[in-house]
């Protein structure tokens, strides 16, 4: 037998599940594991694993989103959005027109919260493997991270309303690399981090004629390459 993590003992409390019933656990390195729930009190649970499923969910391509910090509670739900359409990795970024500024335990603290965001997303969607969210960096010190670490076949895409190339221009099939998309915040990424940004590879995109949100672009692209690349 094994015991439950407080948070999943939460989770079988309100459901009001008792002794018998049976659970589907991940451990967000892929497939589910089939339990039964053998023993349950006020604060803990334990449960019988029955079998192992390699059940994978995982859309055909590897998708980082790199996002630069939103306000108030808008980066908790792209997040949740962005686990439940197939991203794979995020990277918050501290940009120029960012109006939150985190830094140090703040910064941490925070991390630890929307890893904990990513995994409540994939226990409510059904994925079984973990996205990571990695620590809160500075855009031009992530930029110098990948010029340093180039990836082969890797697609880096930018979203800017000055972007002369439509979506529509993506190939139809996914690429054989992982896919960066790199979305920035309220205000938007300022020229000079754009053209950074192209200087290291990035192709920028346009929307149309509309500008969306921080926290709908990226939701936006995820489900329109969802449906062009078989992520769905």
């Amino acid at each position: 037998m094994i015991a439950l993590p407080d948070d999943v003992v939460r989770h079988v409390t309100v459901l009001r599940l008792q002794p018998g019933d049976s659970l589907v656990l991940f451990n967000g390195q892929g497939g589910e594991y089939g339990a039964e729930l053998v023993e349950v009190e006020r604060r803990s649970a334990r449960v019988k694993i029955r079998d192992f499923r390699a059940v994978e969910v995982e859309p055909p391509y590897r998708l980082t989103l790199a996002q630069g910090i939103a306000g108030g509670d808008k980066m908790d739900w792209l997040i949740e959005k962005a686990v439940e359409l197939g991203a794979s990795g995020f990277v918050p970024l501290a940009t120029v027109r960012s109006v939150v500024r985190l830094t140090g335990e703040r910064a941490q603290r925070r991390q630890q919260h929307w890893q904990g965001v990513v995994r409540a997303s994939c226990e409510q969607c059904g994925r079984n493997r973990l996205p990571e969210v990695m620590p809160v960096q500075d855009f031009g010190a992530w930029l110098d991270t990948l010029s340093r670490e180039p990836a082969p076949d890797e697609l880096r895409l930018l979203l800017s309303p000055r972007a002369s190339i439509s979506f529509a221009a993506l190939p139809d099939a996914p690429p054989r690399g992982r896919v960066t998309l790199l979305i920035g915040p309220e205000g938007g990424l300022s020229a000079d981090e754009e053209a950074a940004a192209v200087a290291q590879g990035f192709t920028a995109l346009g929307l149309g004629p509309r500008v969306l949100r921080t926290e709908t672009a990226g939701i936006a692209v995820l489900a329109a390459l969802s449906a062009r690349w078989g992520g769905w």
